[in-house]
């Protein structure tokens, strides 16, 4: 805003009464063309700001993680942005990265990732997960982060999602406090901003 005032004073003082005005006006009309620059300029910004606004406040949200059950993707303390429109027009994927509100309490958010969708039969044999009978590939869960936990077989409901970390031997998730219900997952994690050595797509 201070750089926009230094402008429109300049642009005054130009115009302003005077010898050189009058030579401003006589020669060719650069004179006439500063103001034209500085509302080109300014209708720019304004526009910017405008889009950039409408995107964060409609479109895109950041937040900050706590915690490591999402290790080694995510880490504790890293910002990101979370798509918050991309399930109001589009479906929830196994494999997603989501931001919910936590079923127990919703004053409180959690990160996971959507194991398995509604209708699915999901069960959990020593750290080995099974959904509709199939083993589930899960190259995001390294081998140090395993746990060998076991779930009887559960079949989702109507709306219903299974959610894990992680980093399994450490994450409280779908296993503890059951499956989340969409109404309550508000985001899709879609990009990692900070730190720097983070910065990427979330996968």
């Amino acid at each position: 805003m201070s750089d926009e005032g230094k402008v429109g004073e300049q642009t005054s003082a130009e115009v302003a009464g005077g010898p050189q005005a009058a030579a401003a006006e006589a020669g060719p009309a650069s004179g006439s063309r500063a103001p034209n620059v500085v509302h080109s300029w300014v209708r720019d910004l304004v526009v910017s700001v405008t889009v950039s606004a409408f995107i964060i406040i409609f479109l895109y949200q950041p937040v900050r993680v706590e915690g490591t059950s999402m290790l080694p993707v995510l880490e504790d303390q890293d910002r990101l942005f979370i798509n918050k429109i991309a399930y109001r027009v589009g479906d929830i994927h196994q494999g997603d990265v989501v931001v919910f509100q936590y079923p127990r309490d919703h004053t409180k958010s959690y990160i996971k990732r959507v194991i398995a969708l509604p209708g699915d039969r999901i069960r959990i044999s020593e750290g080995e997960v099974y959904v509709n009978g199939k083993a589930l590939p899960e190259p995001y869960v390294p081998g140090r982060f395993a746990d060998d936990r076991s779930l009887p077989e559960t079949v989702l409901r109507a709306n219903e999602y299974f959610v894990m970390g992680d980093h399994r031997s450490i994450s409280s998730d779908s296993r503890d406090f059951g499956p989340v219900d969409r109404e309550l997952i508000y985001g899709k994690a879609v990009f990692v901003y900070w730190p720097m050595e983070q910065v990427g797509v979330v996968r």
